[in-house]
């Protein structure tokens, strides 16, 4: 993996909002143009609005979730309010990603892995540099 691979890009910015707030993100966002798809992570503890054509995901976490993604959003919204929750980098290899992150000092939030069908996506969210990044590896366009 070098500076050069054109394969990792930005993918999209994720925007955590407290449950009471979501439906009034998801309004401002689609009144702004975008196509929010409704969806819910169980294994996450989340609800997502999302729109990955254009760029943007907006999660709350599910009352009583004790999962580790949705525990990390709860401490987030505790600790900044609504907010810029994590940039989520496309790479072609997560492991690989992580180990360079690692040389920077990266400090790892939470991993999350779904597969199924053919299709697979790995997240790494971390904070590196003082940075929330998000390592993406999936073959879900």
């Amino acid at each position: 993996m070098t500076g050069t691979d054109s394969s990792s890009r930005l993918h999209h910015v994720t925007f955590a909002v407290a449950p009471e707030r979501l439906d009034a993100a998801t309004q401002l966002f689609t009144e702004l143009g975008f196509t929010l798809h409704a969806g819910e992570l169980t294994e996450a503890g989340l609800r997502i609005r999302l729109d990955w054509d254009r760029g943007i995901e907006i999660i709350s976490p599910i009352a009583g979730s004790t999962a580790s993604v949705a525990a990390s959003v709860n401490d987030f919204l505790d600790s900044h309010g609504d907010g810029v929750y994590t940039v989520v980098v496309q790479i072609p290899e997560a492991r690989s990603a992580e180990s360079i992150a690692e040389r920077y000092g990266a400090t790892i939030t939470y991993r999350l892995n779904v597969a199924g069908e053919g299709s697979h996506v790995e997240e790494i969210k971390m904070s590196v540099l003082g940075l929330p990044v998000t390592l993406l590896d999936t073959n879900v366009p």
